[in-house]
């Protein structure tokens, strides 16, 4: 791919995102919508059944995948983790997660566990965007993709408020995109 081309690609995902995360903030939640997002959420959970399960602390209106999962009983004897972002080198780990309040924050400053390094089963992956065919758009950042990338053996769903959803013909993958399991919206599972 020629740097102009990988430059144009850039920038029309820097669009996207922008669109999209204005969309998502403007959306009006209901108790209706966060129910059938849950609902939908578990039935996807306890298929997979995971034993060690990634969540994520939500941010910038994403859906909260956390406070569910923490409050089913389904889970209770689920370990959880949450992910851990660093810079320098920039990578991500899942850390286990007592439960307990979290007063950690990671180098991009999100509410972390300082609990010892897990690598999960199944990982709830936030999304900015998604298709159909299960490819993500998060926050440029990479991270997902490069710890999706070194554990290809973990189940990743996407979990997304369905006005993110991208239709495939704006969308090319990139040589550093994985795609997710399914993708999980107040809709139902893509």
């Amino acid at each position: 791919m020629s740097e102009t081309s990988e430059t144009a690609i850039t920038a029309a995902r820097a669009a996207l995102r922008a669109r999209l995360l204005a969309a998502r903030a403007a959306l009006v939640v209901d108790v209706t919508m966060q129910t059938q997002f849950a609902n939908h959420l578990m039935s996807v959970l306890r298929q997979l059944a995971p034993e060690r399960l990634g969540i994520y602390s939500a941010v910038r209106s994403e859906f909260d995948a956390a406070a569910v999962c923490t409050a089913e009983r389904d889970l209770e004897g689920t370990v959880l983790a949450l992910p851990y972002a660093s810079r320098e080198p920039r990578r991500m780990e899942f850390r286990h997660w007592d439960r307990q309040p979290l007063t950690t924050r990671d180098d991009c400053r999100i509410l972390a566990p300082d609990g010892p390094v897990v690598a999960p089963d199944v990982v709830l992956a936030p999304c900015v965007g998604y298709t159909a065919a299960g490819w993500r758009l998060g926050y440029g950042g990479g991270y997902f993709d490069r710890w999706m990338a070194e554990h290809p053996q973990a189940t990743v769903v996407g979990v997304a408020w369905s006005v993110g959803e991208i239709d495939h013909a704006h969308w090319t993958p990139q040589p550093h995109d994985r795609q997710l399991a399914c993708v999980v919206t107040e809709r139902g599972v893509v």
